[in-house]
């Protein structure tokens, strides 16, 4: 039971990892074939290759320097964490730490193959424009998110049982 709890969970997480592998591959040969990094497709979303290698959004950009090599052992780090609660984890924070994991696995592969990841979703309103970020990046945000309302449902359940 357990080995096949182990398979499926490497199995989507795998799943997640190609996903993100496919499009970025997809963005970095169209923008080489073009000779173009930006791709405008509609009046709100653009695709929009940047290299980030900073953590999410940017932030904490170092270059090559010992900030990069530190922050990309701490993510191994929380990577592994996350690998361990996975383990015991009940079916809606698995379907979570996959999420994060798919994604995590893919930035972190960028960072050690290109020493930057590659970043292209390009969302704007109004001249108002979000990070630009990656496939990756959705997934571990939807895990995260999942992770925050299981936390949220399960402290009310426990509230409720005390009163």
């Amino acid at each position: 039971m357990i080995k096949r709890k182990i398979f499926w969970n490497f199995f989507f997480i795998l799943g997640i990892f190609l996903i993100d592998r496919v499009s970025k591959l997809a963005m970095i040969q169209t923008a080489q074939e073009s000779g173009d990094t930006s791709i405008s497709l509609t009046s709100f979303l653009n695709l929009n290759l940047i290299w980030n290698d900073g953590i999410a959004f940017g932030l904490l950009s170092f270059g090559k320097s010992f900030g990069y090599h530190l922050i990309t052992i701490i993510i191994c780090l929380v990577i592994l964490f996350l690998a361990i609660m996975l383990i015991n984890a009940d079916k809606v924070s698995r379907i979570s730490l996959i999420l994060i994991l798919g994604g995590a696995f893919g930035n972190l592969f960028d960072r050690l193959y290109y020493s930057a990841v590659p970043d292209f979703i390009d969302f704007y309103f109004k001249g108002f424009h979000w990070f630009i970020f990656n496939v990756a990046d959705i997934f571990i945000t939807l895990g995260v998110f999942c992770l925050i309302y299981v936390e949220i449902i399960n402290k009310n359940k426990i509230n409720d049982e005390k009163i």
